[in-house]
């Protein structure tokens, strides 16, 4: 299957995966829905508890990841939604260049909130890899406008979720943590909240196996408004530029935690 070019709305991602997926299944596979689906309407409200989504196209990734963890040989893992997920589409040619020969894997789904992340990270994504370093940044939809939105405590909450299982499962791994990138400049109430989040992950942070590194403030322009030049046309998804410039940010801290201690 050809790499998806990474689309405006994650949900767009995951329904082109699973039209691909299901070309080669059994005709008696139901069709593929991909509206965030959870098991109980109720937990796209909490952030702490683990939650499967249903649609087609989140399975579809997620069984993808249990087999590249399978076979191993996993040094950085990268780990998120659909940010993360943008280094197979817009970020490919950096991550070519600045993470294949680190022995890289990319874990990252659209429209994943944390909770979705906790049950994946609990089913089968980690087993059979030990990386040296964990590179995570999940939350921006546990944040966005909508019937899902959560105060920035409440996000964050599953973002120390997150770090907790990575840390009981990777007891070996230290983990990257990165602050949430700006998004949806039309809600004047946004950028606070994302300020907010940000200090509270900050304090995730243990000084010895969790680092934190904020560098949304690159992504900014003087004014402090989302720099259009490194987006896609939805000011949520990095264009290339806005990947080059994300390694650029991270290639010294995740160079200090890849050397042996």
């Amino acid at each position: 299957m050809k790499p998806l070019r990474i689309l405006a709305a994650g949900s767009a991602v995951l329904a082109a995966l699973a039209a691909a997926s299901a070309k080669s299944a059994p005709a008696s596979r139901p069709a593929a829905d991909a509206a965030v689906k959870a098991s109980d309407p109720n937990d796209l409200r909490d952030a702490t508890t683990p939650c499967p989504r249903r649609d087609e196209g989140w399975l579809f990734l997620h069984k993808q990841f249990v087999a590249r963890a399978r076979q191993g040989g996993v040094d950085v893992l990268f780990v998120g939604d659909s940010i993360v997920h943008g280094w197979t589409g817009a970020g490919k040619a950096v991550w070519k260049q600045e993470y294949e020969p680190l022995k890289a894997a990319c874990f990252g789904i659209p429209a994943d909130m944390t909770q979705f992340v906790l049950w994946r990270l609990a089913n089968g994504e980690l087993d059979g890899i030990a990386p040296k370093v964990v590179v995570l940044m999940i939350g921006t939809n546990n944040l966005k406008s909508g019937p899902t939105r959560m105060a920035p405590s409440d996000a964050v909450a599953g973002v120390a979720a997150v770090v907790r299982l990575l840390r009981e499962k990777l007891p070996a791994a230290k983990v990257l943590l990165l602050g949430i990138l700006h998004r949806q400049p039309q809600y004047p109430w946004m950028a606070e909240t994302v300020r907010k989040a940000n200090a509270l992950v900050a304090k995730l942070a243990d000084g010895r196996n969790v680092r934190f590194l904020d560098f949304s403030g690159q992504f900014l322009r003087a004014d402090e408004t989302i720099d259009p030049s490194l987006f896609n046309r939805d000011l949520l998804h990095p264009n290339a530029k806005g990947y080059a410039k994300w390694a650029e940010a991270m290639r010294g801290a995740l160079g200090e935690m890849l050397k042996p201690s």
